[in-house]
């Protein structure tokens, strides 16, 4: 065959195997038999491997995956991959569509979507073609699985059709579908191996496997709910998901547009029914407001974002045997009762165990030892128990009583006024304790040393390498290199973390010291604020309390930290070791006061900035964003296609309504 016949062979193979793929696996409508099908593949491989000039990433042929084994890289999210809040029901969706309302004031729509229950998957797409797919990971960089997605044949290496954005993300859950998984359960059953758990930690598994050929044999399905992008084709984001379809990608048909909280609750309940006819796992609602230029408007908590809600259809509901009561220590020293359970399935999986929170639970269930209990899944991911069948009780049962020493240490417990938990005071000698702050203080968004993860610590707390947070930065390369699982490399690879902790942030240091209540939010008001850790020593309750969302719980916590000499003991070591307690000089250069005590309120869309740049600036410059119209609001920063109700509002209280450049005069000036 001459090479330019060759290569017209070929082109028309991949066009038309892809065609197929597509109806087969995103409209679920296939033209051709499963045989006629492989048969043109293999005809399309002799062809390939004839003339390898003509090899092609994005051919058919390479969906199959090879079996070389590499290590995945982490990837930076270009937009954080952030989770849902949660509501269980209608009253929790009527506050949160009251909530948005009294934000925005205006109608608006919402889009209704199945909540499927697999694992979390953003991709790239450059110019038509997949270039990048990464897993959710920690929400800000996540693994690159880019060669094992390549192998999931409902997701497109190429795009159809026209008019997608030169560059785009898009967001999917890629999930096992139930025959798939029954499949694979029935295999191993036969060959003696012990069986999965359930479809969605398979999919997440799978995902994440070494063997691109092993991932293409699980036959993963994925379905699509999200693009990001500067240039989307819509303002609406059902509408951006219909373009989705229309270019290749598996959108859900039970995606739906509501126009009131009403058809939401329809919908719910109609797929609270239907949602066991769908092919794969589903486990709840997720509702979204559907304009992007209000999504933006409504913005993000430090978690999720305020226009989206993911309603939890009500967990499977199973009886099982408490067996007995252990208790577990977190780093705070507050001391969480665990049930011990004869193992049961609930929703896929084997539960052994269920949080029961605190005593005053275990007091209202009235749970006695070998009771009969029910259990669920809230939310369906941890198992709680909900009630206790007392007609089966033994008259010889013992009641479950609250310990009053700590499991870990013998130290008394305590139980402040107004407070659920019992609490370890023993925070410096209690070793759960001690070990759960050094893991919080190297976790990711706190210090993020690397190779210091909750295995080393406690190598290094065993081994009486390190008590305290402090001991981590007196670690020495031929102390570390001699331990088990570490190693020359690793030793250094922790010593070259800990020095690069040194250049963290003052916020993620204040925050890394595990203040109770004081999360990234706080850390990062009360940093902005003092700009120095001396600063917020010296604060009384009273000044805490006048700093923006700083209550009395938070001020207190803060005051009593401080008011502990080996607080304070160890964050003069930290200082001499180099960690910044204050703000950089280059951060506060750029501070002014410029919006002192103005309140503003930011809508529309804006030319020369975008809306997080000028809220931005308006912390920069002392003022304080705020998302609703108050009396007490100062001024309105109005964009382009700025909600009318907000306007009329502005109007109505006698706000100023300011323009970009004259927002940006106010800062020259």
């Amino acid at each position: 065959m001459e090479r330019e016949e060759a290569y017209r062979k070929i082109a028309g193979l991949r066009k038309e195997l892809e065609d197929h793929n597509y109806k087969y696996y995103v409209l679920a409508q296939p033209e051709i038999s499963d045989y006629d099908f492989d048969m043109k593949l293999r005809e399309l491989e002799r062809l390939e491997a004839e003339f390898p000039e003509f090899a092609d990433p994005y051919s058919p042929t390479q969906r199959v995956g090879s079996d070389i084994s590499k290590a995945f890289d982490q990837v930076e999210h270009r937009y954080p991959m952030l989770s849902l809040s949660n509501a269980y029901s209608e009253g929790e969706l009527r506050d949160f569509d009251n909530r948005i309302k009294k934000l925005i004031g205006e109608d608006f729509e919402y889009v209704c979507e199945l909540k499927f229950d697999g694992s979390s998957i953003s991709l790239l797409y450059e110019k038509g073609k997949l270039v990048r797919a990464v897993t959710r990971g920690d929400g800000v960089k996540g693994d690159d699985v880019t060669v094992n997605v390549r192998t999931i044949r409902s997701i497109p290496l190429t795009l159809r059709g026209e008019g997608y954005p030169e560059i785009f993300e898009i967001r999917g859950e890629i999930v096992m579908p139930f025959h798939v998984f029954d499949e694979l359960n029935k295999e191993r059953e036969e060959a003696g191996e012990p069986l999965l758990a359930n479809p969605r930690n398979t999919a997440a598994g799978t995902l994440k496997m070494l063997n691109p050929s092993v991932v293409a044999s699980r036959k993963l399905d994925a379905y699509f709910y999200s693009l990001m992008g500067d240039t989307l084709p819509a303002e609406g984001h059902f509408e951006n998901l219909q373009q989705a379809g229309e270019w290749g990608f598996k959108i859900s048909e039970a995606t739906q547009l509501c126009r009131s909280l009403d058809e939401v609750f329809a919908y719910i309940s109609k797929w609270d029914v239907e949602r066991h006819k769908v092919p794969v796992a589903t486990d709840g609602v997720v509702i979204k407001v559907n304009s992007r230029n209000l999504q933006e408007e409504l913005g993000f908590t430090a978690k999720s974002p305020r226009w989206a809600i993911a309603y939890k259809f009500k967990a499977e509901n199973v009886a099982t045997v408490l067996r007995s009561v252990s208790y577990q220590v977190g780093r705070t020293g507050a001391v969480t009762p665990v049930a011990n359970l004869d193992p049961v399935q609930i929703a896929g999986t084997v539960v052994k165990r269920a949080s029961l929170h605190n005593a005053d639970i275990i007091k209202n269930l009235d749970l006695h030892l070998d009771d009969t209990v029910f259990v669920e899944k809230g939310g369906e991911i941890i198992p709680k128990i909900t009630g206790v069948d007392a007609e089966k009780r033994h008259p010889m049962a013992q009641p479950v009583i609250f310990i009053e020493k700590c499991p870990e240490c013998e130290t008394t417990l305590v139980r402040s006024e107004g407070e659920a938990a019992h609490y370890c005071p023993n925070e410096t000698g209690c070793p759960p304790q001690i070990k759960g702050k050094m893991e919080h203080f190297v976790s990711r968004k706190a210090m993020d040393i690397d190779g210091l993860g909750q295995e080393t610590i406690e190598l290094l707390y065993n081994t009486g390498l390190a008590k305290s947070i402090a001991d981590l930065y007196l670690l020495k390369k031929e102390q570390l290199s001699v331990l088990e699982r570490l190693g020359e490399k690793s030793a250094q690879r922790i010593l070259d973390g800990l020095t690069a902790s040194k250049e963290a942030p003052f916020e993620r240091v204040l925050f890394a010291l595990g203040i109770r209540y004081v999360g990234e939010t706080v850390a990062k008001k009360l940093t902005n604020e003092v700009h120095t850790i001396d600063n917020l020593i010296q604060k009384t309750k009273e000044e805490l309390v006048e700093i923006d969302e700083i209550g009395d719980r938070i001020a207190e916590s803060i005051i009593e930290f401080f008011s502990k000499p080996e607080h304070l003991g160890m964050v003069d070591f930290l200082k001499k070791q180099g960690l910044q307690f204050q703000v950089s000089e280059d951060k506060l250069s750029n501070r002014t006061d410029k919006l002192k005590g103005l309140s503003i309120v930011i809508s529309g869309t804006f030319e020369k900035h975008s809306r997080d740049e000028l809220k931005q600036l308006i912390e920069q410059n002392g003022g304080k964003n705020v998302g609703s119209i108050s009396k007490k609001t100062n001024y309105l920063l109005a964009g382009d296609n700025m909600g009318p109700s907000k306007l009329e509002k502005a109007n109505k209280l006698g706000i100023s309504i300011i323009s970009e450049d004259e927002f940006l005069k106010m800062l020259d000036g």
